[in-house]
């Protein structure tokens, strides 16, 4: 009887235990809106990434309410050394990546920075970006100001929050080529 009592009690304390993992796991972190001045960003997102990668790319889209254009540049980011916006294009079959100075809003206009166009850039990071978790991101605008982003991390591969991966993307090296979407080789030029 004895025997039979404590392997309910192992069964009971496992059911506990595998019903409490999922609630002590956090949940992933959710994308804010946030307001400086006239310009309005929502749908911000980053991906994860691999072990030893040097660079990682976030993802917004903003909105100028204004009546005057406003450019904005990445300042900081805490999960990397370097945080520059960068547009992506195709010469010769080749993707190339390169920095903007400052990616200009125009009044009343809404910019999408998405895998394939521009995109923030975080470069030399400090650890892996791991999904359900978030990188704070500065970015300053010319002249609307100063805010601080929360970017929530996806799976690596992630076409857009909530997509299944595509594994359409895959980041090199710092400086390193890369492969685009479809496979074909990109290039990083500074």
């Amino acid at each position: 009887m004895k025997s039979r009592h404590s392997h309910f009690l192992r069964c009971g304390m496992s059911a506990i235990a595998a019903l409490a993992i999922p609630l002590a796991v956090a949940p992933p972190a959710q994308a804010a809106d946030y307001d400086v001045g006239p310009i309005h960003i929502t749908q911000t997102w980053a991906r994860a990434t691999p072990k030893g990668a040097s660079s990682a790319a976030g993802y917004m889209t903003i909105t100028n309410k204004g009546a005057t254009p406003d450019k904005v540049t990445c300042v900081s980011s805490d999960a990397s050394a370097q945080c520059q916006i960068h547009s992506m294009s195709t010469e010769n079959g080749v993707m190339k990546m390169r920095p903007v100075a400052g990616l200009e809003i125009k009044p009343g206009e809404t910019v999408t920075l998405k895998p394939g166009g521009y995109h923030l850039m975080m470069e030399d990071l400090k650890h892996p970006l791991q999904a359900g978790q978030s990188v704070k991101v500065t970015l300053k605008f010319e002249h609307a100001g100063t805010v601080d982003v929360d970017y929530p991390v996806v799976a690596i591969g992630a076409p857009a929050p909530g997509a299944d991966t595509g594994g359409n993307m895959m980041m090199g090296g710092h400086g390193g080529p890369m492969m685009g979407p479809g496979g074909g080789m990109m290039q990083q030029n500074k």
